[in-house]
């Protein structure tokens, strides 16, 4: 069996990627299963090099807040702020503090330096402004939206003013109390405010969508993309709030899938400017069903690439990345019987596979379940094999490159 697989296993590089492809996607998602490891985050900067230079890609996108990825993109563009600015206000979730990230804006700044806008390249977030202890206040969002359409339509078309948006909004840490996420009741994502500001936003990104040739003409394509994104985030995180106050049994399955929803939305705006590499975690990408245990309960959505995939059909690949050993984190050889231990057999230690000729080369005989002795790491599922338009496998991940990311 392992000669049959041997003949699916290529190099990890731009060409062999879309060969196993029917056309160029307008997202090509590359997965990882774990965070905080730098070897893999080289590997997808070796990658996205070749895919601009080979393939014309423009944009990456990490699982990153992207409000946040907005101070990057600007630096990215103009040179505004200095690196270390850039990588401390311009990450979530602890990625600033990667070493491969930070090589990743140098090396994307220097190629956009002398070029035309046309041919520069374009970062951004896909994440809602999320953290496992909750959410953002919906501030930022609203009142840059609102200041975007103040600036360019009539103030009698304005569903409020920014005093308003402000006395709705009360002071930030109502919003950001870590308890609500465990407690319900400690949420102000029902309180009467929370709904009249969810009802103002439907209102201002009514008034950008009926307002778009006017604001296209008037500011830029750029300028009303963006205020696209504000709106998307802010009614985003109302809805979000909203389900964080709820009390019923369904309240988690909610949130995950709410989160999963705003980035399917920020996705699937990145593939209409043109083709996109997304980097983020397998389970964000994967076409199959998401599911975990929380609080005790089951819990079921639909991932960000499952919604993107079902909406861009070819235009959307999903290369899942597999990876063999994380000895620093207790993660050994794998078992010969799983996805990860058949590959590790392999004597390459990186390439990337077939899964259609893989699973040919399986037989009738599927893989076994990898199990994780390491919370951070999750193997591949064999049940979504058919779901994966390739496979990247990483034999070990060396030590020392590793850092910790938060939320």
């Amino acid at each position: 069996m392992t000669s049959g697989i041997k003949d699916t296993a290529h190099a990890v590089d731009a060409a062999a990627v879309m060969r196993l492809l029917p056309a160029r996607p307008r997202l090509l998602a590359l997965g990882e299963p774990t965070h905080g490891e730098d070897g893999l985050l080289d590997l997808r900067n070796d990658l996205f090099r070749q895919l601009v230079e080979q393939e014309g890609y423009r944009t990456i996108t990490i699982e990153s807040d992207c409000m946040m990825g907005l101070v990057v993109d600007a630096y990215l563009k103009s040179g505004t702020g200095t690196l270390d600015e850039v990588m401390e206000r311009g990450f979530s979730h602890g990625w600033g503090a990667s070493a491969a990230n930070r090589e990743l804006v140098r090396w994307m700044r220097a190629y956009n330096d002398g070029r035309p806008a046309s041919e520069r390249l374009r970062f951004a977030g896909f994440d809602g402004p999320l953290e496992m202890s909750g959410a953002a206040s919906p501030r930022q969002a609203l009142t840059a939206l609102h200041t975007y359409l103040t600036a360019w339509v009539d103030a009698d078309l304005l569903p409020c003013s920014v005093e308003t948006l402000d006395r709705l909004l009360g002071a930030d840490d109502r919003w950001t109390n870590p308890a609500a996420m465990m407690d319900p009741s400690r949420s102000v994502g029902q309180t009467p405010e929370a709904e009249q500001l969810r009802l103002l936003a439907d209102d201002l990104v009514a008034l950008l969508d009926t307002q778009t040739p006017h604001l296209i003409a008037m500011s830029s394509r750029d300028d009303w993309d963006q205020a696209q994104m504000y709106g998307r985030t802010a009614a985003g995180l109302l809805r979000y709030h909203f389900w964080m106050a709820d009390t019923s049994p369904r309240r988690l399955a909610w949130l995950c899938a709410q989160r999963d929803s705003m980035m399917a939305g920020n996705l699937l705006a990145d593939a209409e400017r043109g083709p996109t590499l997304v980097h983020a975690h397998n389970g964000h990408l994967q076409r199959d069903k998401s599911s975990m245990r929380m609080g005790g309960l089951p819990l079921e959505w639909w991932s960000a690439g499952a919604i993107v995939s079902a909406r861009l059909g070819e235009g959307y690949a999903f290369l899942a990345t597999a990876i063999g050993t994380i000895r620093h984190h207790g993660v050994e050889t794998p078992p010969p019987d799983t996805i990860e231990g058949l590959l590790y057999a392999l004597p390459e230690d990186r390439y990337i596979v077939d899964t259609r000729r893989l699973t040919a080369a399986l037989g009738d005989v599927p893989p076994a379940p990898r199990e994780s002795p390491w919370f951070g790491y999750a193997p591949l599922d064999p049940a979504h094999l058919a779901g994966y338009d390739g496979i990247v496998f990483v034999k070990d991940a060396p030590a020392g490159q590793a850092w910790l990311p938060v939320g």
